[in-house]
């Protein structure tokens, strides 16, 4: 192994067991406020990122919403540098370099009644609006040269069903009538101009039909890729994506070519010189995950470059025109490689060392700004090199300084195989205060998708809190059981029309294999998981519920007819996951529901939704209580959220969740058992800034209003 790598292995082991005297364990204030980079974009000379930090809002200090999203601008050459351009009650979006003077970003601010496109010196200064729309400055994506700029908003409603709808006609046709994104051309005027409303007016490039979901300039500034659906449902942005290709350099934006794709689509770019174009695709249409590097050719000819890999691409971006550079999850690590356009590729940065899947290039070329996370630590930006590509990455933000004081449970890569002699894997993190020889409690968290997985960075949310459980005596397991993706596109398909076979069962043989080892109590073992992870926990309640001592299902399945019936992805569960319909094998369905067994229901289940859910609905766990409720075998609650989809957002949402869930499963694992615990919450006792009425935790602390560092 790479001398560079093992060190990075060893900076990432996690620290040895405390005694419970001696420990600082994370607490839930730490989650409910945990900061994590996000989008990152280099400036042409390499040497500034800016970046999008997601702040959490702090529950009963400011009023309940989505995290807060700042701007800040890091030194490249200079870990630590970073600091905060755009900052406290704020939501920016994606910046870009105009220049290296110039950074631009989407944000709604004063008197705006939509967001719109804004400009800022990197020296600092006043921001300065460049472009905005009546629906709003979208997704966005600016010339080469700086002087256009290319962006997604919805189509304009016409005044007369306006008018209607003021007049109280506000009836809505089901999946008919939703309004398109479409795509927009506009000036971007100099920040130091007087911006004129007709030239920086945008233009609709009406050639670009359907529903736009993503845009992308050549090099050149003269052509532009945009990636649509026929439709804004989002069952079409699954199965029927297609890549159009315009002329920009004239007025009326003829389609030059237009390729749709063979299944699943990701990242879009073009080579420097503007002759090819890659994707991240999925190999065909039941490929359940967009994870393999392609070359576009005519006639809808997709190749992949990495044929060999088993694992799955998340982003790239081109090196020259016949050399592109990848990020891809393999197994539970991540990798950076280098492949060429005839297909010879190295690999760069090894698998053992922080995940990083999404990078950024200078223009110019130099190092890449790497967004990674480690298991101690939530994602950060790491500097890499590839120059000099033995060199390991350099951590470059610390955006939870307060996380180094702290005591983390150690995590490990558990490896076991399944009677069928398939090899799987998943991630273990011991209880904080562990002693050899002793049995703990177990929390299993479920993935959802299921083509999705579990890496060895960071683990801990607020649905997934195992760091805090370990602090309360728990071990937790992460499975990455068939089906999962990091592992090929064979592997990712092995759960098709074979819903809750054995890939629920590979979640029981990971279990075992814990209490073979003498880690885990059989008897006080709790499941839990979102999406497919909750139709996994709800199975657990039910087909499985000898094995489970308690069962949290988020947001779950209860039953697939019914599921079938009221999903936004229809097509997509039919294509990449079921490969048959419900008329074609209603057994299939019926046998594969949770609500078909519950009379073997003993497991006390305590049961989550968003009411506003689009993809698993609400009537999932409406049915799976209403039904154990009856049955009255063992204890049940349903907890709804208001205005919440297929996943929490709000703050206080996330909060009652995590709190919640942790206590159930102390109740049942650790606790007394037998009836539900209250179901009120005394919020405040787990926040010391509201026991205390001030900032307890400086670091977490957000200001009262919009603060800027470097401009306005």
């Amino acid at each position: 192994m790479n001398r560079n790598i093992a060190c990075i292995i060893a900076a990432l082991a996690a620290p040895a067991a405390v005694t419970a005297q001696e420990a600082n364990p994370i607490e839930p204030h730490h989650i409910a406020t945990l900061r994590s980079v996000g989008t990152v974009e280099v400036s042409p000379d390499g040497s500034l990122a800016a970046y999008l930090l997601s702040v959490p809002r702090r529950p009963l200090d400011e009023d309940s919403g989505g995290s807060w999203t700042e701007l800040h601008v890091l030194d490249m050459a200079e870990p630590g540098s970073s600091r905060p351009f755009i900052a406290g009650p704020v939501n920016v979006g994606r910046p870009s370099f105009r220049g290296n003077d110039e950074i631009l970003y989407t944000s709604r601010r004063g008197e705006d009644l939509a967001s719109a496109l804004y400009g800022i010196p990197v020296g600092g200064g006043e921001s300065r609006k460049l472009v905005e729309h009546a629906n709003g400055v979208g997704s966005y994506v600016l010339s080469p040269d700086g002087s256009r700029v290319a962006f997604l908003a919805r189509e304009e409603t016409a005044k007369e069903l306006k008018t209607l709808r003021e007049k109280g006609f506000n009836q809505e046709i089901y999946e008919e009538d939703r309004p398109l994104t479409r795509l927009w051309v506009a000036e971007v005027p100099a920040l130091d101009t007087d911006r004129s409303d007709d030239e920086s007016k945008p233009v609709l490039v009406e050639s670009v039909d359907g529903h736009v979901i993503s845009a992308v300039w050549s090099p050149g500034g003269e052509r532009l890729a945009a990636v649509t659906t026929p439709t804004a449902l989002i069952d079409d942005s699954y199965t029927s994506k297609s890549v159009v290709i315009v002329d920009a350099s004239t007025d009326d934006f003829p389609v030059v070519s237009t390729v749709e794709a063979i299944g699943k689509l990701g990242q879009v770019e073009f080579s420097p010189n503007g002759e090819q174009v890659a994707a991240v695709s999925a190999a065909d249409q039941h490929d359940p995950a967009a994870g393999r590097l392609m070359l576009i050719g005519g006639a809808d000819s997709f190749s992949d470059l990495l044929p060999e890999l088993e694992g799955h691409v998340a982003s790239f971006a081109w090196e020259g025109d016949e050399h592109l550079l990848y990020a891809a999850s393999v197994g539970v690590w991540s990798t950076l490689g280098r492949v060429s356009t005839g297909g010879e590729a190295e690999t760069l940065i090894e698998p053992g060392g922080p995940i990083g899947l999404s990078f950024r290039l200078p223009r110019g070329g130099g190092a890449a700004a790497l967004v990674a996370d480690s298991p101690d630590h939530p994602r950060e930006i790491y500097r890499y090199d590839p120059a000099e590509p033995r060199a390991p990455p350099v951590r470059m933000t610390n955006s939870n300084p307060w996380l180094d004081d702290v005591d983390l449970a150690r995590q490990e890569v558990v490896r076991h195989v399944a009677p069928d002699g398939l090899e799987l894997e998943g991630l273990l993190i011991y209880p904080l205060d562990y002693e050899e020889g002793r049995r703990y409690p177990l929390i299993l968290f479920v993935h959802g998708g299921p083509e999705s997985h579990h890496s060895n960075g960071w683990l801990t949310s607020y649905s997934n809190f195992a760091q805090l459980a370990a602090a309360r005596g728990f071990a937790s397991f992460y499975p990455n059981y068939r089906g999962s993706t990091g592992r090929g596109v064979d592997f990712s398909k092995l759960g098709q029309h074979a819903a809750a076979g054995p890939e629920f069962d590979d979640l029981i043989v990971a279990v075992d294999h814990l209490i073979e080892i003498g880690l885990v109590d059989r008897d006080r073992v709790g499941i839990t998981g979102g999406s497919y992870g909750g139709y996994a926990s709800a199975w657990g309640a039910t087909y499985y519920s000898d094995r489970f001592a308690a069962a949290i299902p988020f947001v779950g399945i209860s039953n697939n007819i019914s599921k079938l019936g009221t999903t936004d992805i229809p097509l997509e569960m039919e294509l990449v996951h079921h490969r048959t319909t419900l008329w074609d094998d209603w057994d299939y369905f019926e046998k594969s529901s949770p609500i078909y067994y519950v009379k073997r229901n003993r497991t006390p289940t305590l049961i989550l939704h968003g009411k506003e859910d689009p993809r698993v609905h609400p009537a999932q766990s409406l049915e799976l209580h209403r039904h154990l409720k009856t049955l009255g075998q063992a204890p049940v609650r349903l907890v709804l959220y208001p205005g919440e989809g297929h996943g929490n957002r709000r703050s206080a949402a996330r909060l009652d969740y995590m709190l919640r869930t942790l206590r159930w499963m102390e109740h049942y694992l650790k606790g007394p058992g037998g009836d539900p615990p209250p179901h009120e919450i005394d919020y405040a006792a787990y926040l010391p800034w509201a026991e205390s009425g001030d900032d307890a935790d400086e670091e977490a602390a957000t200001p009262d209003a919009e603060s800027t560092g470097g401009g306005v």
